[in-house]
């Protein structure tokens, strides 16, 4: 039994998100080279993406469905549970859920993926909605905020890539 905040599981493993949510896609270029790819996957496992974005991370296994981690900043808790791990040789990736206490409800899933260019993409997906009365009255800001941290995640991956800054 789980008691993620949304019904709809894993739906940022494809590409159509669910409706009733605000959508957040990006495609973006980290860097070039299998050392690149290695450098950027070896973050998103332990969760360097996230800490470089400015969040305190209190988990630190590498992701695994089913794994629980609270990220954190100054006043807010943000616990997730993830709900999907991708592992190929040249794609790797994971999507964690929202848990009661989070300020949304949603879904947000990175996938790093080395071309036959041997170019670094990150595929970015997110589908959330406010979960907390703040978020709720936030509105637009709230979205500021998100699209902030997004900026913050790409950033940090193309900073572990070796790649241009965001």
């Amino acid at each position: 039994m789980t008691d993620l905040t949304y019904p709809e599981v894993g739906a940022t493993r494809g590409d159509r998100l669910p409706p009733g949510y605000r959508h957040v896609r990006r495609h973006e270029r980290l860097g070039t080279g299998a050392e690149a790819f290695r450098l950027v996957v070896a973050g998103l496992r332990t969760w360097d993406m996230q800490r470089l974005a400015g969040l305190r991370v209190r988990q630190s296994p590498p992701p695994s469905v089913g794994l629980r981690v609270t990220m954190s900043l100054p006043g807010l808790r943000i616990p997730c549970q993830v709900v999907w791990v991708l592992e190929e040789e040249r794609r790797y990736g994971y999507a964690y859920g929202t848990l009661p206490g989070h300020p949304e409800s949603g879904e947000e899933a990175f996938v790093v993926h080395l071309d036959e260019a041997d170019q670094v993409w990150l595929d970015l997906r997110a589908f959330s909605r406010p979960a907390r009365w703040y978020t709720r009255l936030a509105g637009p800001v709230g979205w500021l905020a998100q699209d902030l941290a997004t900026r913050r995640y790409v950033g940090a991956l193309r900073r572990l890539a070796g790649g241009p800054s965001a």
